[in-house]
């Protein structure tokens, strides 16, 4: 196998290739990239059973081949190189790699183990990568981290011809945003998505045009792909019954607070340098405004009042700020609004409804929700 290629050009699809790589690995093969170079270019791809990438790029191809490397070696590599033209080139077991004066030689990994790619089932829709990265952002900073419970590691992704839904928990908060795609299916689909994937698909195509998603069922091994720009990411589904959080939002809220966005995320990251870790900040909502309150220890108090429009009684919630901060974070209007639910408990306070307002008398935008409160949601 001989090509040229393009120094940048080849950096970023190595780099595009090894970003969903496992750290470690069992098989050290499964740390490998595949490179193969036939007569219409070059492409370079990734799978460890569960995730695969694949980038096609273009490149003068002298000899058709296929090779494996070291995809850390390699992408440490290719970002080094010099900004002149990249060869490639096999030699018995050995790849070398040059750009001007750089030359480097690595061996080469036996191809003939390394695992098939994952067959790619027909598109179920496309959306805009930018509309798409965004809501993604919006969503996955909601979903568990604790592998413990593997269902709520995932966003559930639900589509209908016209729109799509992003949805992911951790029992404390629910994040839901939903976007208009162009969806070919008769019958709504969902996948559950492991949310680690589904946000390094959003970095890596938030500056394409639009992304083709496609659904593939059958079997045991049920996936997901994600194509735009000659790339390619598809991710195992994960097994087993999302939890149907979205009933825990309620149909229409009379009580609630109309706060400027900035000023609330500002506030909060001044008054929780006082608390200590996994303390909460006590929000007092009044007609007088917003009243922000952390007892952290002996040593260190702090507090700050906000203009803030209630419609309703006075309330005080506790909060945890960096879960309010998460959930802001999805807010992209100057105002926002923070509504607050009941709960048979007349001493239990309800979850509070976080959405966006682009004024303060705005009816709001309900695009993205965020349900938070301190307790559990479920049990």
């Amino acid at each position: 196998m001989r090509f040229h290629a393009n120094r940048d050009v080849f950096s970023d699809a190595v780099s595009f290739a090894v970003r969903l790589l496992p750290q470690r690995t069992t098989l050290p093969i499964l740390s490998g990239v595949l490179i193969e170079t036939t007569d219409d270019g070059l492409s370079l791809s990734s799978f460890d059973y569960e995730v695969s990438a694949r980038v096609r790029i273009d490149a003068q191809v002298d000899e058709p081949g296929r090779v494996l490397v070291s995809g850390k070696l390699l992408a440490d590599i290719a970002n080094r190189l010099p900004g002149m033209p990249v060869e490639v080139s096999t030699q018995d077991n050995r790849v070398l790699v040059s750009a001007g004066s750089a030359k480097f030689t690595l061996l080469s990994m036996p191809v003939a183990e390394y695992p098939s790619l994952p067959a790619i089932g027909e598109s179920t829709g496309v959306v805009p990568a930018g509309t798409f990265s965004g809501a993604i952002a919006q969503v996955v900073v909601a979903a568990s981290r604790d592998d413990v419970t593997p269902v709520i590691t995932g966003v559930q992704l639900e589509a209908t011809a016209g729109s799509i839904s992003l949805t992911a928990t951790d029992r404390y908060r629910v994040a839901v945003r939903e976007l208009p795609w162009n969806g070919d299916t008769a019958e709504p689909v969902s996948a559950l998505v492991p949310a680690r994937t589904l946000q390094e698909v959003g970095r890596t195509f938030a500056g394409s045009g639009d992304v083709s998603i496609g659904i593939t069922r059958g079997g045991d091994r049920e996936l997901i792909a994600f194509a735009s720009d000659r790339r390619t990411v598809t991710s195992l589904l994960i097994k087993g019954n999302f939890p149907p959080v979205k009933r825990l939002f309620p149909e229409t809220t009379e009580h609630f607070a109309v706060i400027g966005t900035a000023e609330l995320v500002e506030a909060t990251r001044r008054v929780q340098l006082v608390l200590e870790r996994e303390a909460a900040l006590r929000y007092s909502f009044s007609s007088e405004g917003l009243t922000l309150e952390a007892a952290g220890s002996e040593q260190a108090q702090a507090s700050e009042q906000l203009d803030a429009v209630l419609s309703g009684d006075d309330i005080v919630v506790s909060l945890k700020p960096q879960f309010l901060l998460d959930g802001l974070s999805g807010v992209h209007t100057d105002f926002v609004r923070i509504s607050f639910t009941k709960t048979e408990n007349p001493n239990k306070p309800g979850p509070v409804l976080i959405t966006g307002q682009k004024s303060r008398e705005d009816v709001g935008n309900e695009e993205f929700r965020y349900l938070l409160q301190p307790n559990l949601l479920l049990r």
